[in-house]
């Protein structure tokens, strides 16, 4: 702990941890680029996310997912300004706790990227086994693995994959990370071409034969699966949807559905810190936008595509057969099993295990690339709480080479283990995860709100920060986009806690909101301690709240 010395002799502690934080900027912004880009995958969660969109049939898919990339953009606007104004580890954390006040930016922050984030960790094992080691398995004729994963074990082993690969990225500091994303990038690139390849030069009827070929011989179906398929979901509702369907009330209710990836693009906001060049605007802007706006791209591709070859009725139902047969007593089980991973469906149109299961493992890349922001941005925000003192010194200790907080990763890993073994061997307590994305949303929130007061709550902040001149009509933009942002979050808020048709209301699910209520409660008893504590050492969180964090 640092200490200043009084005109009395008495030593007192310092208004910071240290005179300066010992992280270093390791990345490019071209790396920021990438973090972004990983953070809204296409493959990994917007696959994954747009499996459910079935529940609104009269939706436009493709119309909602530009709609919602403009709507994220001011979301990204908004915290590119931020960044500029202050590049500082800790994200939302930094700035709520300076416009909005510490207690604040504390309780929202800390709940949003500490306590929430170990409930992602079983999320983020589930989408390893359904889109790598279970069409993987299947394909290679390891059924065995493949059911194995799917017992209370395997779900336990899956998580403890995802737990020590992440761990390990991460203690590469952010230089050894950087090289992982692009590593990840070129060669996953790579398989996506392929599968789009794959998917363009194929018709509709290659497809149809090619599914009920490979739904027998790695599945056991029999008779046509393609259209047993399709029955399957018609039993419980799902039929002849077009893609030439818009509803706009429906197309809207689907923008709750794709910010389970969309949303993301602000998600490496906490490390802007790291990244060179972060307090220019254009730079730190151009990162985040250009991870939405490629991801929205390769989407739309993507969907056309699906369209295309697969069948857009198709492709609803084998998701609404595969989901109700897990979640609807009394579904009828569709002919393939496994969930129906689009990269999986495209690869059986060559008619080769051994490259099918190729594409598999270089599309796998796409999980392997965005794993560590499972915990990256998250320990961020643990070291900046504990470099303002208001989390024990230890959590913001570094390592001298490699400049890994392992304090604040210790922090991330140790209680995810116990959430996995929960989510794991109490199937039952799955539940309370349904809000895990509502409540980082209401982290954003509250970051969105104190940008747009920024201008007036700290106007010594705003007026010498280069955002200053930004302007119209007189209106600081910062304030515009952030008025725009959070009106986008409030909607989304308000759909997933009062509509049923997402399985996250209130009506449906009590025990999740009731959760979080509770690790809301636990981060106002930590901070309440921790004024308490820190105020007998003689050290005013108040007044550290009110300086710009040191870098």
């Amino acid at each position: 702990m640092a200490t200043t010395t009084d005109t009395t002799g008495t030593s007192r502690p310092t208004l910071f941890l240290r005179n300066a934080t010992g992280l270093v900027k390791a990345w490019s912004t071209f790396d920021a680029f990438l973090y972004a880009f990983w953070s809204v995958n296409l493959v990994t969660l917007g696959l994954y996310g747009m499996s459910f969109v079935y529940a609104i049939p009269d939706g436009q898919l493709l119309g909602a997912v530009l709609l919602t990339g403009v709507l994220v953009t001011f979301l990204v606007l908004t915290y590119a300004q931020l960044v500029s104004v202050m590049p500082r580890a800790g994200g939302d954390y930094a700035w709520q706790s300076r416009i909005l006040g510490g207690a604040v930016g504390f309780v929202l922050a800390i709940t949003g990227w500490w306590f929430t984030l170990w409930l992602w960790t079983p999320i983020y094992a589930n989408i390893l086994v359904v889109q790598f080691f279970a069409p993987l398995a299947y394909t290679l004729g390891w059924s065995g693995l493949a059911t194995f994963f799917g017992s209370h074990t395997g779900i336990f082993v899956s998580c403890l994959i995802v737990l020590g690969f992440v761990s390990w990225v991460i203690t590469l500091g952010m230089e050894g990370y950087a090289r992982i994303q692009r590593f990840c990038f070129w060669l996953g690139m790579a398989g996506l071409l392929a599968m789009l390849g794959i998917l363009l030069f194929s018709s509709h009827e290659a497809f149809v034969s090619a599914f009920n070929r490979e739904a027998a011989s790695l599945f056991g179906a029999t008779g046509n699966a393609y259209q047993a398929t399709i029955d399957a979901a018609t039993k419980e509702g799902t039929t002849g949807v077009s893609f030439g369907t818009f509803g706009v009330t429906s197309t809207l209710l689907l923008l709750p559905f794709l910010a389970f990836y969309l949303l993301w693009p602000v998600w490496g906001a906490t490390l802007y810190g790291e990244v060179r060049g972060a307090k220019e605007y254009r730079k730190v802007f151009s990162a985040m936008f250009w991870g939405l706006w490629v991801t929205v791209a390769l989407v739309a591709v993507i969907i056309l595509l699906i369209v295309k070859t697969i069948g857009w009725d198709f492709y609803y139902a084998a998701n609404a057969a595969y989901w109700n047969s897990l979640f609807v007593a009394g579904s009828p089980a569709p002919p393939v099993s496994i969930w129906p991973y689009p990269v999986m469906l495209a690869g059986w149109l060559v008619n080769n295990h051994l490259l099918q299961a190729l594409l598999i493992a270089a599309m796998g890349l796409w999980f392997f690339g965005w794993a560590g922001t499972l915990f990256l941005s998250s320990t961020r925000v643990i070291f900046a709480a504990a470099f303002d003192r208001v989390l024990p010194e230890w959590a913001a200790n570094i390592s001298a080479k490699r400049r890994v907080p392992y304090g604040s990763l210790i922090l991330m890993i140790v209680p995810s283990l116990v959430v996995s073994a929960i989510w794991a061997y109490q199937p039952s307590f799955q539940g309370i995860f349904l809000w895990a994305t509502g409540v980082i949303a209401i982290t954003f929130l509250g970051t969105v709100v104190a940008a747009a007061i920024l201008p007036w709550r700290r106007k010594d902040i705003f007026e010498n920060s280069p955002i200053s001149r930004f302007r119209i009509a007189g209106i600081p933009v910062i304030t515009i986009t952030g008025v725009a942002s959070a009106i986008f979050l409030v909607f989304m808020l308000a759909e997933w806690s009062f509509n049923s048709v997402y399985g996250t209301s209130f009506s449906l699910n009590s025990a999740s909101p009731i959760y979080f209520g509770v690790t809301y409660l636990a981060a106002i008893v930590i901070y309440l301690v921790a004024r308490t504590v820190r105020k007998r050492q003689g050290i005013d969180l108040s007044r550290i709240h009110r300086e710009i964090p040191v870098e």
